[in-house]
């Protein structure tokens, strides 16, 4: 290893994180290839992943016709196209989810609404060990702007990933908000966000914290099915509930 200070300290890895795929969904509210400066930072979280042999795939829901509503496939209630089974499919094939937002008047944009609306309509489905079909799966989020809210845009992520069932890592969020204001956004010239310390290094930590939650579930076969399964429940196991009366 590199002595202290040198600009390749901790480049190589302690363990192997090949066979991992994480998936990016940047809620930019900007059609391809329009910039994203939601996509600068994402860049920089994905540059680790695939230095260290993670797999890297990036969408924009906003290129795509999503349906409004809570079920798996809108197309089967009323509407004429829905796009979202397709990236549903990409969602589940992903061992690290990484929701992505800019911040709208405090809050997360009207995509990443409808995409954590989308997610949750597959939320009750089950994975082969009769648990919810999220777990076993690791989840965090990226937050761009230049207003305030970028915590409480990622509080509202990491709890909605975590009630789905995805697993959320110690610092699982990183953001840039510039200065108040219509000022410069993330890529913009003389921003300083690509120069800022504070986020780069919560991006750097969030990146390799989804990779060791990933690679750590990955080897233990997911989360432990007891205790958590509704398949079970439903069939009256109580799983210990200290109510004997309540069956």
């Amino acid at each position: 290893m590199s002595e202290p200070g040198s600009a390749s300290l901790g480049e190589a890895a302690p363990t192997d994180f090949q066979g991992l795929r994480a998936l990016f969904l940047n809620c930019t509210l900007k059609r391809t290839p329009e910039l994203s400066h939601t996509q600068g930072l994402i860049d920089v979280s994905a540059a680790i992943f695939r230095k260290n042999g993670v797999a890297v795939h990036v969408l924009r829901p906003v290129d795509y016709e999503i349906a409004a509503g809570v079920y798996p496939d809108m197309r089967e209630h009323g509407w004429a196209r829905d796009d979202w089974p397709s990236i549903q499919e990409q969602v589940m094939a992903a061992d690290i989810l990484v929701l992505t937002t800019p911040i709208w008047l405090g809050e997360l944009s009207s995509v990443c609404r409808r995409v954590t609306e989308r997610l949750y309509g597959s939320s009750g489905e089950l994975n082969e060990k009769g648990q919810y079909a999220y777990y076993g799966r690791v989840g965090g989020c990226l937050v761009t702007g230049n207003e305030d809210g970028a915590k409480h845009c990622a509080m509202n992520l990491l709890y909605s990933l975590q009630h789905l069932g995805y697993l959320i890592p110690p610092q699982a969020d990183a953001a840039w908000v510039g200065e108040a204001g219509p000022g410069p956004s993330y890529l913009d010239e003389g921003s300083g966000g690509p120069q800022n310390d504070f986020t780069q290094r919560n991006v750097t930590f969030m990146t390799w914290n989804l990779m060791h939650m990933a690679r750590m579930v990955r080897a233990q076969g997911g989360i432990p099915a007891h205790g958590n399964q509704r398949s079970l429940w439903e069939a009256g196991c109580r799983f210990d509930h200290p109510n004997p009366e309540y069956r």
